[in-house]
């Protein structure tokens, strides 16, 4: 008897456990009866369970837990054609979650988040290419990004709608021209440069001529004002000396020739090497003599 006791308890703990199971935060659960999704009585949609503690029928139902929170698909790096035939590389990524957890189960064979992925990757690229097809990379790079990101937004909420997914964002991160084609354009706008600088020097060499040109005319300009004023005050000194040495004859000649002797003696003397030739009864010696005839 209590043996049967005990193997009762037994399988009732193991009925217990197996009717029994878990969903935790940021998941959800489906039940899967005869291998098909269990669905709210007289409604296509599944039956959910939340984070918490649920009861399951054992040996006929199945859970499957989802991951419900909110997905990152970081794509890869791939190279897109615009309307002018011109390669561009642009790297994106795409916000998903879960919105129908049946289908999105139906779909991924199971659930399967890779196969999701993979799946979803096609119509991002396919999305992504219609829109990128059908600008320029002027529009493309310059004002029209949010617009293709919208655009690409709004085909794959159609498109994914059947995955069970509701893609939240569409992003560029990054548009990059091959390398090909970035060494062109680089050497392109190089030349363009080149021909702005030669431009800008021709015109700066042509400014500095002119200005050299005018600084050299207004120097031209200040030397000879500057030697005409200094012809006339130099006309104006001597006239004023000569004045001066008029007036100064007039007052007393005699003293004016002494003063005058004198001076042409301290010019004549000054070098003790000078050798002069005269009489000395002439008249440039008339000072140095006394009135007896004596040199002093």
């Amino acid at each position: 008897m209590k043996r049967a006791l005990i193997v009762i308890l037994a399988l009732v703990a193991i009925v217990f456990y197996a009717s029994v199971f878990v969903v935790v935060e940021g998941e959800r659960g489906i039940v899967l009866q005869f291998g098909k999704v269990k669905r709210e009585q007289g409604t296509e949609l599944p039956t959910l369970y939340g984070p918490g503690l649920h009861f399951k029928v054992p040996m006929i139902d199945q859970v499957r837990k989802l991951d419900a929170r909110l997905q990152t698909l970081d794509d890869q790096v791939d190279r897109f054609v615009t309307s002018e035939k011109k390669d561009l590389i642009i790297d994106s990524y795409v916000k998903w979650r879960i919105d129908n957890f049946a289908n999105y189960y139906l779909a991924t064979g199971g659930g399967n988040r890779l196969q999701a992925e993979n799946l979803l990757r096609r119509r991002i690229n396919n999305s992504l290419r219609s829109e990128i097809g059908s600008r320029t990379i002027r529009d493309i790079v310059s004002g029209e990004r949010g617009d293709v990101m919208e655009s690409a937004l709004r085909g794959l909420l159609e498109s994914s709608s059947e995955l069970g997914i509701k893609v939240i964002d569409v992003r560029i991160k990054q548009i990059n021209l091959p390398t090909e084609v970035s060494n062109s354009i680089y050497q392109r706008m190089r030349a363009e440069r080149n021909a702005v600088a030669r431009e800008h020097r021709s015109e700066g060499r042509e400014q500095a001529e002119i200005i050299k040109a005018g600084a050299d005319r207004r120097v031209t300009v200040m030397i000879a004002e500057a030697q005409r004023n200094s012809r006339t005050l130099r006309g104006e000194g001597d006239a004023s000396a000569a004045s001066i040495y008029s007036d100064a004859y007039s007052a007393d000649p005699a003293f004016f020739s002494f003063i005058r002797s004198l001076e042409a003696y301290r010019k004549s003397f000054e070098h003790g090497g000078d050798l002069m030739v005269l009489k000395p009864d002439g008249d440039f010696f008339r000072f140095l003599k006394d009135p007896s005839g004596k040199a002093q």
